[in-house]
């Protein structure tokens, strides 16, 4: 065989050897590719829907303020404005609403009616204020027999009042609930017309700072705050300090105990961790500071929401934002988690065949030597069978044509040392047969 023409067979034989035994290996790992898909969650979207109702405590000042936090970091948050808290938990329990967020009053509903909600946390406290021209009073109880509104027909402040006015048995004739959208029911109260009114509210609106200063109107500072948390515990027992609102002024001239519900952002099950976490960096960064009722880093909070909380906010409660979130932007530290699970196939198993790969390469080329050595050992177990010479001479013969079958075995070179170690076996066993043939005793 000329030169190139061997060479180029060895070239060819060492890339068939090479693709035999990596094919393998390389099918394995798409595999492992293929099984670690069905574990990763596909990258995040783009948008969510947030649902919040514009008269309930400050959602709609909070979502625009989500709203420009997850511009920020490439989310749109379109912000669906509904009539109240029991709106949003329907739209977020229905799959086909588009809704991924909402801001919901805490005691509005429980899971038993949104089996796929999950709780993302509280953020602030949303106080209920009963405003009302009757004199000194320190509980709803005193409101019996007046005219109360209590908040528009699906609004949280109505489900609120209704369940406090119910507890201490106010609601019952004479008394006259009227379901007044804030503004109206306050020009109301204003003109005489009713006698109180139930609103839920932040404590810095400057709205409430303003109806805390009109002259005429009270607030309800709760006697039986206790009582009413232990029955109600969604509801917080908060005070209002004196002077708060103007120092100056001493307004108010008291201090006020409110009972308070808390504001609680809930998401599907089915919302992305990343945006989940994400949210809650915006919460922290809305809700984080201190305000008139709650302390610095007071909120979001893991607290009582008559819902699971999420396993990313459990997590986050518990250590902050994951470590590529605190150091990365948001986008790149998605990236970065989304290839980091991509890599998990090639530590668990490209690495291990690395190390097996040159191993089995090594093996597949030899092999193709060592296979004769059965054929040499059967030569040499026939003689320790003390064959005629004429057995013997046919021994030899199959020797010389397993020799020469060796030879032809093409094999890369850095492999041709195991051609040559055969050929020695081969004349040691040559010589043993010659040495029979001759008569000669055998040396051991």
């Amino acid at each position: 065989m000329p030169p190139e023409t061997s060479e180029r067979a060895l070239r060819r034989l060492a890339r068939s050897d090479l693709w035999l035994t990596v094919l393998p290996a390389v099918l394995l790992l798409a595999a492992a590719f293929a099984f670690t898909l069905l574990f990763v969650k596909p990258a995040p979207p783009k948008k969510l829907v947030v649902a919040v109702a514009p008269d309930e405590g400050g959602s709609r000042y909070y979502a625009r303020r989500y709203q420009e936090i997850l511009k920020r970091n490439g989310i749109t948050l379109e912000i669906r404005q509904t009539g109240g808290s029991a709106t949003n938990l329907k739209l977020l329990a229905d799959a086909n609403s588009g809704v991924d967020v909402a801001v919901v009053q805490s005691g509005t509903g429980g899971s038993d009616q949104a089996s796929h909600v999950q709780s993302l946390g509280s953020v602030a406290y949303v106080p209920l204020w009963v405003l009302h021209r009757l004199g000194k009073l320190d509980d709803v109880a005193d409101l019996k027999g007046h005219r109360i509104a209590v908040g528009a027909a699906e609004s949280a402040t109505r489900a609120l009042a209704l369940k406090l006015l119910g507890a201490s048995g106010a609601d019952k004739p004479p008394t006259e609930l009227l379901d007044l959208d804030r503004d109206a029911a306050v020009a109301e109260l204003g003109k005489g017309a009713i006698d109180a009114v139930f609103l839920v509210s932040p404590a810095e609106a400057p709205a409430m700072k303003k109806l805390a200063e009109t002259p005429g109107f009270q607030l309800v500072s709760f006697a039986r705050a206790d009582a009413y948390v232990r029955l109600l515990p969604f509801l917080s027992k908060v005070v209002l300090p004196r002077g708060v609102f103007d120092l100056a002024a001493d307004v108010p001239r008291t201090d006020v105990v409110l009972l308070s519900p808390t504001a609680i952002l809930l998401a599907r099950d089915t919302l992305h961790p990343a945006l989940a976490y994400l949210l809650l960096r915006a919460a922290s960064e809305v809700h984080g500071a201190a305000g008139l009722l709650d302390h610095a880093r007071e909120f979001p909070a893991p607290r009582e929401a008559g819902f699971p909380i999420s396993p990313a906010a459990a997590r986050y409660y518990q250590g902050g934002l994951p470590f590529l979130q605190r150091y990365l932007p948001f986008w790149a530290a998605v990236l970065v988690d989304r290839l980091w699970v991509f890599l998990l196939p090639i530590i668990a198993v490209a690495v291990p065949l690395g190390r097996v790969l040159p191993s089995l390469y090594r093996w597949r080329v030899r092999s193709r030597v060592f296979r004769w050595y059965a054929r040499l050992k059967q030569i040499e177990l026939e003689l320790d069978q003390n064959p005629e010479p004429q057995r013997l001479r046919e021994l030899l013969k199959h020797l010389g044509e397993t020799e020469r079958a060796v030879n032809r075995i093409e094999t890369p070179l850095a492999y041709t040392d195991n051609l040559y170690f055969f050929r020695e076996h081969v004349d040691v066993v040559r010589r043993r047969i010659g040495r029979r043939l001759a008569g000669e005793p055998e040396a051991f």
